[in-house]
């Protein structure tokens, strides 16, 4: 499933301001954390861990 641009220049206006939102809310974390998020693959696999440390993937395969 993709995402289709905004159709109107107001939509578009709203998703600049969420992407710059989201940007700044990530640079307020990582100052704060003291390190850099994990970026594309690494940070889905981090994201997808469950409370007992495995992520999705090693769960399937067991």
């Amino acid at each position: 499933m993709a995402i289709t641009p905004a159709p109107t220049a107001k939509e578009k206006e709203a998703a600049r301001g969420l992407r710059k939102a989201a940007a700044r809310e990530e640079s307020k974390v990582e100052a704060k954390t003291g390190r850099d998020f994990k970026k594309g693959e690494q940070r889905f696999e981090e994201r997808a861990k469950s409370s007992d440390g495995k992520s999705a993937g090693s769960k399937q395969k067991s």
